[in-house]
């Protein structure tokens, strides 16, 4: 057990999906794994062990934004051995050729600040996909059929934004779309030598305001979660 995860040594299986809503990590557990069971409460923030295929997977709530998601990261990797990590998400397209419901494959992932900022001081790091797991889920999201985009994605530190300058300035460089915490995951997993992705589901438009109803968002990210199990064991 650690301060945040209260699973038992063995519990936690080495490939971890990570949702940010825990209550999407109650969905696709129930919805994608054999056997699926409760590993971690603490907090509110649901974590499940079961199969897919005959893999052991975890599926874990890691909140909202970088610092949440860098504690449960560091845990999971420090106290559990998690080799390898994949957050699934939502995110808003910032191009003209994205499409609400598409699915984002982020090959780096741009930010102005994460907790490991400390670390580098004036360098600016390049946080970056695994590159197994990111060619794997694009075969994956191929021989689906899915619309997918592979590409660099922004970090937000904020969900309201009050940047229209950058937001301006990441379109006009090819940014594909916006979320809060895959630069922080591909940061740890460069750190402790893990493997890590982001696969994202378009929710929401900044260009053109188009966004997914609530109550259609967890039935449209069905895609994405097994694009994310595909890339995990090919």
């Amino acid at each position: 057990m650690t301060i945040h995860i209260g699973a038992q040594p063995g519990d936690i299986a080495q490939t971890v999906l990570l949702p940010g809503d825990p209550y999407r990590a109650k969905w696709a557990a129930s919805t994608f794994l054999d056997d699926a069971r409760l590993v971690n409460d603490v907090r509110g923030m649901l974590g499940y062990t079961g199969t897919w295929k005959g893999n052991p997977v975890t599926i874990q709530g890691s909140g909202m934004g970088m610092p949440s998601l860098s504690i449960y990261v560091n845990e999971l990797i420090r106290d559990y051995d998690a080799k390898t990590l994949i957050r699934i998400g939502s995110c808003g397209a910032m191009q003209n050729s994205v499409k609400v419901r598409d699915v984002i494959i982020a090959m780096t992932a741009s930010t102005i600040s994460t907790p490991s900022r400390g670390i580098f001081r004036e360098l600016q790091f390049a946080p970056c996909a695994d590159w197994s797991l990111l060619s794997a889920a694009a075969k994956a999201a191929e021989a689906k059929g899915t619309r997918t985009h592979v590409g660099g994605i922004y970090s937000s530190d904020t969900f309201y934004d009050e940047r229209p300058d950058l937001n301006e300035e990441m379109t006009r460089h090819g940014i594909l779309g916006v979320e809060m915490e895959a630069a922080e995951l591909y940061t740890l997993a460069a750190r402790y030598g893990r493997r890590a992705l982001a696969v994202l589901t378009v929710s929401d438009h900044l260009l053109t305001g188009d966004a997914l109803p609530s109550d259609q968002r967890e039935t449209s990210f069905g895609d994405m979660v097994e694009i994310a199990l595909q890339s995990a064991f090919e």
